[in-house]
């Protein structure tokens, strides 16, 4: 279940980056002195890094100790 709701997480940026470009892709709305849509691209790839982490989380990343034990 844990696993499902992992790729569920990380596959958001991956939906809204192509599912949203035809609602974005305006050349009216200008942010910042950039078109919005390239706004749109820069600000989810700059999130990504969140989701994926937040998938490795999810998924039990981190969880399992090494099988050599903690050698510090």
């Amino acid at each position: 279940m844990r696993t499902r709701l992992a790729f569920a997480v990380a596959v958001i940026p991956v939906l809204v980056l192509i599912a949203g470009l035809p609602f974005v892709n305006r050349p009216d709305p200008v942010v910042l002195g950039l078109p919005f849509l390239l706004l749109w691209i820069v600000g989810w790839v700059a999130v990504t890094p969140l989701f994926l982490g937040a998938a490795y989380l999810l998924a039990g990343g981190g969880d399992e100790p090494s099988p050599e034990g903690d050698r510090r």
